[in-house]
């Protein structure tokens, strides 16, 4: 069983290595099609931003659904990228290390409070799997450690596949068809990914 401090460490690898990726990104790029429907480069790096700050306020304060709006990125998305995964590693390790703790998500307000540990491991596997989508429209090949593998799925298993999964803007499209025997394709399986490599 992870301890808080594994747990902590293993969000922020997810976040340092979607920091990588991003460093590769010239504003060429911010173009470039993802495999979210509908969204370039450019609009999945500003919800991915916006979304580490929402996060990072959700856990200081009850904050609104405004702390989760897009934040574009102007002239050098790295240094924004990290500025925030830097602030959301530390608020989210800040508040998962209170076994009590809960949070408010104003995205995810129906279901009430939810315990700091969960809110950590939602935001993991947020990243993780944006980690895919920059690293499919950059053409760059993308595999997280094992570790981060094994909690991906783990997480990727609990999330509800229903109606929510086909509304503008949701991260995770419906579950796609199929088991493959890669924990590590199964994980982008059930979150709607369509992995071809």
């Amino acid at each position: 069983m992870k301890t808080i401090s594994d747990a902590a460490t293993l969000h922020r690898r997810a976040l340092d290595l979607v920091g990588d990726l991003v460093a590769r990104v010239t504003p060429a790029d911010l173009g470039r099609p993802t495999p979210c429907a509908g969204w370039d480069l450019r609009r999945l790096l500003a919800h991915a931003i916006g979304q580490n700050h929402g996060f990072a306020d959700a856990a200081e304060r009850d904050a609104g659904i405004e702390s989760f709006a897009d934040r574009p990125p102007g002239a050098d998305p790295a240094r924004e990228w990290s500025e925030s995964a830097t602030r959301v590693a530390d608020a989210l390790a800040a508040a998962a290390a209170d076994p009590d703790r809960t949070l408010l998500l104003a995205e995810f307000a129906a279901f009430g409070r939810i315990p700091a540990r969960v809110v950590q491991g939602m935001h993991l596997l947020d990243t993780v799997v944006h980690g895919w989508d920059v690293a499919t429209a950059l053409e760059l090949p993308y595999r997280p450690d094992d570790e981060l593998v094994e909690a991906t799925l783990r997480i990727a298993r609990t999330v509800p596949d229903d109606e929510s999964r086909t509304r503008p803007g949701a991260s995770f499209g419906p579950a796609v068809p199929g088991e493959p025997d890669d924990p590590w394709l199964l994980a982008l399986h059930l979150l709607g990914r369509r992995p071809t490599g």
